[in-house]
């Protein structure tokens, strides 16, 4: 999936129930221009959209628990 305001791969439904820094790493590569953090699910984040940034959400076993995306 992509997003027309952001270049490359935006969307990574795949990774969801995989380990949180794996998928971290796995949307590094396949998106050059984004870096992605790892948090805890419900953690308070910064409401901006940005194009280089990607939320992983996991949960306390470190397991991604919703679709990391662009913003």
């Amino acid at each position: 999936m992509t997003d027309s305001r952001c270049p490359g791969k935006t969307s990574w439904p795949e990774l969801v129930g995989g380990k949180g820094f794996a998928a971290a790493s796995i949307i590094e590569l396949e998106n050059r221009h984004v870096r992605a953090i790892v948090l805890e699910d419900g953690t308070p984040v910064t409401k901006d959209y940005r194009c280089d940034r990607v939320w992983v959400w996991v949960n306390k076993d470190r397991i991604v628990v919703r679709t990391p995306v662009v913003g």
